[in-house]
């Protein structure tokens, strides 16, 4: 079958067929007059000579953890969910569903349902300014790596370079406001810069013209958004999803000639409207090009919860270590009262949370948690740990305080917990930085055991051993159809074996 009748009556027109025939550079490309067109000259002209060794080296363990905690994330109610709802949606093109064989989606919705299932337990990674910026980016390259023909092979290289491409945008919008670099209060980060950061992937991955990549950027803006009154539910997850969907999306309206307000990362009214005290400047010429993530690494995971939760574990499992020995049991009646001295972040004091999507992003519950227990893990957050008696006992006896100089950015923050038992013992410990946290990265070998992990829920352990080392040489891949392949998942007939 050939490329225009295997995409015949898809969402795809034949208009995008465009993106096999490379466009020539014009006038426009030498016509730079705002912050847009920058972004877009930035896009359209960063080539594989201009990643470091030092980025490839970072955006390979962010490639690696972003896909365990996807195949983790495939076990959720919320993916049960946005997948049930996907398969609506058919077309003759159609990409896969990370550790799911027999489901094939639209390369829009494969990008949207493996996004959510990244995002549904809030295990990927974090950056500064705050985000999480691969997950809204992985997915559409993914996915489009499937959906192009054949004939045209992507390497390992030119998936890191997408990839950089999409992360390197996301910085540099989020370097134009100082609201940024604070954690969000009013908009969920990924919804906004990631679905310009899926835009900029994607454009690049279809090779897209300097214009184009401008009118991609323009379309991704009305796109973006989504507010935080829904974190800590299962609507969360979704703005992921949304964002790397609406990326692919913005870049394929784009291709097929769909106009957007070309001055729009330059305005207050375009990407303006997201953030207060909005200052945006042209990007430097490619001849100078650093990339953010070469200065700013981001953060992993080592339990599924809001990045600040890390700092309370820390602290509760250092002053932990003065009530109880090794894995004893904390009498919790001998507790009188728990203090945390933590920045005032409103959807993350959650006191009583009765949800896993609420104990995720609770101060209290991960404190108390992690005092009973010694330590936070994935089953941490299933419903029946959350209503134990122990817990909802400990969490009464909780208080918070702000104090002045503990500001609410993942670059500065930092938690003391103070437990006072009945008679009159006060115990007291801080965290400025947990292991896992850019100031303290979690070594290879320690994020290699993650993704093992996390990835075993769902494939055999012949095949997470290959994925890790083809992650590990990413760089020397010649046909990325070797890693959507693997990303599949075993075949029918091995997932019965394994489910007996």
């Amino acid at each position: 079958m050939g490329w225009s009748e295997r995409y015949k009556g898809s969402h795809l027109s034949n208009q995008v067929l465009l993106w096999l025939v490379p466009e020539r550079a014009s006038a426009f490309d030498m016509m730079l007059k705002s912050v847009t067109e920058s972004f877009a000259r930035v896009i359209h002209g960063l080539a594989v000579g201009h990643l470091t060794d030092h980025v490839i080296q970072r955006s390979k363990r962010m490639i690696l953890d972003t896909l365990g905690v996807g195949f983790l994330g495939t076990s959720t109610e919320v993916f049960h969910k946005a997948s049930e709802y996907s398969k609506i949606y058919s077309s003759n093109v159609s990409s896969s569903v990370w550790g799911r064989p027999e489901l094939r989606l639209p390369p829009p919705y494969a990008a949207f349902v493996n996004g959510v299932a990244i995002h549904s337990m809030d295990f990927d990674d974090t950056w500064h300014p705050a985000t999480h910026p691969s997950g809204a980016v992985l997915p559409v390259l993914m996915a489009l790596t499937e959906a192009l023909p054949s004939s045209q092979k992507f390497s390992g290289l030119d998936l890191l370079l997408a990839f950089n491409v999409g992360i390197e945008v996301q910085g540099q919008l989020m370097h134009f406001s100082k609201e940024a670099s604070d954690i969000p209060k009013r908009f969920h980060p990924p919804s906004v810069v990631g679905t310009l950061g899926s835009a900029a992937a994607a454009s690049k991955f279809l090779r897209l013209s300097m214009a184009k990549c401008q009118e991609a950027l323009a379309i991704a803006v009305s796109h973006a958004g989504a507010p935080m009154a829904n974190a800590a539910t299962q609507t969360k997850p979704l703005h992921m999803g949304n964002a790397a969907r609406h990326g692919m999306e913005s870049a394929f309206l784009a291709m097929m000639g769909l106009q957007g307000n070309k001055q729009v990362l330059d305005m207050q009214t375009g990407f303006g409207a997201f953030y207060a005290n909005y200052s945006p400047q042209a990007l430097p010429d490619l001849d100078s090009h650093t990339w953010l993530l070469g200065q700013q690494d981001v953060a992993f995971k080592r339990f599924p919860a809001h990045l600040a939760t890390h700092w309370v574990a820390d602290a509760a499992a250092s002053v932990r270590k003065h009530l109880v020995t090794d894995r004893a049991l904390l009498p919790t009646d001998h507790v009188e009262r728990i203090v945390l001295r933590i920045p005032d972040v409103q959807y993350v004091n959650r006191p009583f949370p009765d949800s896993e999507h609420a104990a995720r992003h609770s101060f209290q519950y991960v404190a108390c948690t992690t005092l009973l227990d010694g330590g936070i893990t994935v089953p941490s957050f299933h419903k029946c740990q959350i209503d134990r008696p122990q817990v909802r006992e400990l969490l009464r006896k909780v208080e918070l305080e702000h104090p002045r100089d503990n500001r609410p950015s993942f670059d500065t923050l930092y938690c003391e917990i103070s437990v006072t038992l009945r008679d009159g013992a006060t115990f007291t410990e801080c965290s400025d930085t947990f292991y896992g946290h850019w100031r303290k990265p979690l070594s290879q070998e320690d994020l290699r055991e993650k993704f093992r992990a996390n990835a075993s829920s769902m494939l055999s352990s012949d095949t997470v051993e290959r994925l890790l080392e083809i992650i590990k040489n990413l760089e020397d891949l010649e046909d990325c159809s070797v890693l959507t392949t693997l990303l599949k998942g075993p075949s029918p007939p091995e997932m019965v074996s394994k489910s007996i």
